[in-house]
């Protein structure tokens, strides 16, 4: 009990630094990944957080805790948080027995920990290191270092706003070297220390204050247009390229910069063209029982440079005060479309305001918003002919959009032989030439191209599949296309694609569908939203819990992101209504096909199934095997890990008895004596050329009074290896070594 409180009290007199060090590398491990918080899945962020948290507290409460228990223990709550977060439980189909059971029972909850126990266990790994590591000064700042030049890089070329982080870091790195700084005093003159303790006020006041000021300063400072041009900037500017400038809200015009734009849903498209870089921050989630595009806005007026919707809010067929589960009519006939019920729930992660909401289209009926059990409070139009459900973004009253909403929406079954023996036309004369509206000034060859690429077609459907293929495979999809191609013989967007660039991305594919279709005479619009956006890490844990119908469908929740923002066209068909087609390459229409969501027949069972039973057996029995190998050797591996780190001491002292197995007890001390002088120069006790080493002890011995005798006992002991031609005991080189480590922690 006496040797507990008295190592208690020595780490609370001189481990208060390290405490502190753990604690600042903490805050900068989870300054760093805060950047990522709206870019991992929710379950990868908390389990990453949870583990560095976790991992922290062991070191910081913990001080007393040997080193070979206090890894394993960090190992286990990481483990455990992790499997709390994800949720993961056995799961076996009960036909596995003893250790083959056991072995599939592991695999089962690691096949549920993919891949949210790699994040952490990295994390753990990260934060081992740098704790080890920033050992001293250089090394700290070598580690603040690396913070802030991948903070400020990601903060200079990206449109994540990261200065606060950065202000934070830099906080964080005078935080540490106040500390370090004072470590040092009370290593060196522990008597000064204590007299300065019985005075706190006047001791940490003033650090506080200074580090308060800096950082007020940084945080609250003006954001200025730089006068001083990087290199990056010249090169890029010199191949005649733009750079991004941020100031203030990211992305905002700067000094009459002008700037690439992110992707993203946004509302003006009259001026296409151009370059963007994916912003992949998430924009909301959709749960949904089919995979679908989630529509948003359509326009039909083309200008020759984007699209326009001139009569938005005037359509006579408007409906507005909607309620709850009331069906939202269409303006045409369906009469040969098999439809299908696509069930949605919405949940928006970002606060924009969007002027519609989205959904596989067309939406039939709005089951709730925000709130399940309360009655409509939104007042929404819903616009039949466009099929868009909108939402009021001016006006008095305006409302917030919508944190979340359930709808249902029915789509269109594809059946490609019932389009073929219909016609692309609409249900009025006005409406046709509404949708097939093309500019007077759109170049001759743009039509000359449509008809070239139709001619062989008997039916409106194949017209339109030529010309979605034609592009599909003819041009190639870029973020950034190339507008030095441009020749300037053609001011209008789609020739100038078609003919000049012939490379892009949605807009430029969509657009130039849209009027080659119409130059066809195919009635089109163009319509944007989102692509599907990403399920989640495809994760099996039993044969039984697999809905292979499920998973063909597309039901799941969807996290859709910026980067998921997309634009493609609508056709008319008689008798069928408004049918999707995708131009993009690399892009596809997540169609459902007549016949698939047909119900499957039963099928007849035959009386003789063993061979079946026993084929299905085998391939569980193949699968349990492989498992349990897996999970063997993992753990074989992890625990070899555990060892090795457990052990390293152990393995150094093996790996210097090889290194010294040639030298005599005397050279061992000689050795470790050069060493010592190689740690006192680095903590600036340098030893002069002229000085003997004698000399340089007895100076070393006056600015350290706390290490005289150790330095004396040192300098006798390597006196007598040096001179006397005594040769030393192996035991006595041991214990000369003991001594070189004593003073090297002292310094």
């Amino acid at each position: 009990m006496k040797n507990t409180l008295k190592r208690l009290k020595e780490y609370a007199a001189f481990e208060w630094y390290s405490r502190i060090s753990r604690i600042i590398i903490i805050f900068s491990l989870l300054n760093a990944i805060a950047v990522f918080e709206n870019y991992w899945w929710q379950a990868t962020f908390t389990s990453i957080y949870m583990a560095l948290l976790l991992a922290g507290a062991v070191d910081v409460l913990l001080p007393g805790m040997r080193r070979r228990l206090r890894l394993p223990l960090q190992l286990l709550l990481v483990v455990v948080s992790t499997w709390l977060v994800v949720g993961a439980s056995p799961s076996l189909t009960g036909s596995e027995e003893g250790l083959r059971k056991f072995g599939a029972m592991i695999w089962s909850m690691l096949v549920q920990f993919n891949p949210y126990i790699w994040f952490s266990l990295a994390m753990l790994a990260t934060y081992l290191l740098f704790s080890a590591w920033t050992t001293s000064r250089v090394r700290l700042f070598g580690f603040i270092g690396a913070n802030l030049l991948i903070l400020t890089v990601a903060d200079s070329f990206t449109p994540i706003w990261l200065w606060d982080n950065v202000a934070w870091v830099v906080l964080l790195g005078l935080i540490w070297l106040a500390a370090g700084h004072l470590h040092q005093f009370q290593r060196h003159h522990p008597g000064s220390w204590k007299e300065l303790l019985h005075y706190p006020l006047q001791l940490f006041m003033p650090i506080a204050a200074v580090l308060a000021l800096l950082m007020a300063a940084g945080l609250f400072m003006p954001s200025i247009s730089p006068v001083l041009r990087d290199p990056y900037t010249i090169w890029k500017e010199s191949k005649g390229e733009k750079v991004n400038v941020f100031l203030g809200e990211k992305g905002s015009d700067a000094g009459g910069v002008t700037l690439d734009t992110s992707s993203g849903y946004g509302r003006d498209d009259d001026q296409l063209g151009g370059g963007f870089n994916f912003d992949y921050s998430p924009v909301m989630t959709v749960a949904s029982s089919h995979r679908s595009y989630w529509r948003g806005e359509t326009k039909s007026f083309y200008t020759g440079s984007g699209w326009l919707e001139l009569d938005e809010g005037t359509e006579p067929n408007n409906v507005n005060q909607l309620k709850k589960e009331q069906e939202l009519s269409l303006p045409y006939d369906r009469k040969l479309a098999d439809t299908i019920e696509v069930e949605q729930t919405v949940t928006m992660i970002r606060k924009d305001q969007y002027p519609v909401l989205f959904a596989a289209a067309p939406i039939n009926r709005i089951h709730w918003i925000n709130d399940p059990e309360a009655n409509l409070s939104y007042r929404l139009t819903w616009a039949p002919d466009d099929q868009e459900l909108r939402f009021p973004l001016q006006g008095r009253g305006r409302q917030p959009y919508p944190e979340s909403y359930s709808v249902v929406s029915t789509v269109p079954v594809l059946d490609e032989a019932k389009l073929r023996s219909t016609h692309a036309r609409l249900y009025s004369s006005n409406e046709n030439d509404h949708y097939t509206q093309l500019p007077d000034n759109l170049p001759g060859e743009v039509k000359q191209l449509a008809e070239e690429l139709t001619k062989t077609a008997t039916n409106d459907y194949d017209r339109a599949k030529m010309l979605e293929l034609y592009l599909r495979l003819n041009f190639v999809y870029t973020n950034e296309p190339d507008l030095g191609k441009l020749t300037g013989e053609s001011d209008d967007f789609v020739a100038q694609f078609l003919f000049e660039i012939q490379e892009g991305y949605c807009d430029y594919f969509s657009t130039a569908m849209a009027v080659l279709a119409r130059s066809v005479d195919l009635p089109t619009r163009w319509v944007k939203g989102f692509a599907p956006g990403a399920l989640p890490a495809l994760g099996v844990d039993a044969a039984d819990r697999f809905d292979i119908d499920t998973f063909l469908q597309g039901e799941g929740t969807y996290t859709v992101r910026n980067s998921d923002a997309h634009s493609w066209v609508e056709i008319y068909f008689e008798g069928y209504g408004w049918v999707s087609f995708e131009p993009t390459a690399g892009f596809s229409f997540p169609y459902t096909i007549a016949g698939e969501d047909a119900a499957a027949p039963t099928p007849e069972v035959e009386e003789d199934t063993d061979e079946a039973v026993k084929a299905a057996a085998a391939e569980k029995t193949d699968v349990s095997y492989k498992g349990f190998y897996i999970v063997g050797i993992s753990l074989l591996a992890l625990l070899l890990a555990v060892s090795l780190i457990v052990r390293r001491q152990e393995l150094k002292a093996a790996w210097l008895r090889f290194r010294f197995r040639s030298y005599t007890a005397n050279e061992r001390i000689v050795w470790e004596t050069e060493r010592l002088l190689r740690v006192c120069r680095r903590k600036g006790l340098k030893r002069s050329e002229h000085e003997t080493l004698r000399e340089a002890v007895q100076r070393f011995a006056q600015h350290r009074t706390d290490i005289h005798s150790e330095l004396t006992q040192v300098l006798n002991d390597f006196e007598r290896a040096k001179y006397s031609g005594a040769e030393a005991t192996p035991e006595e080189a041991e214990q000369f070594v003991n001594k070189v480590k004593h003073v090297i922690s002292l310094l």
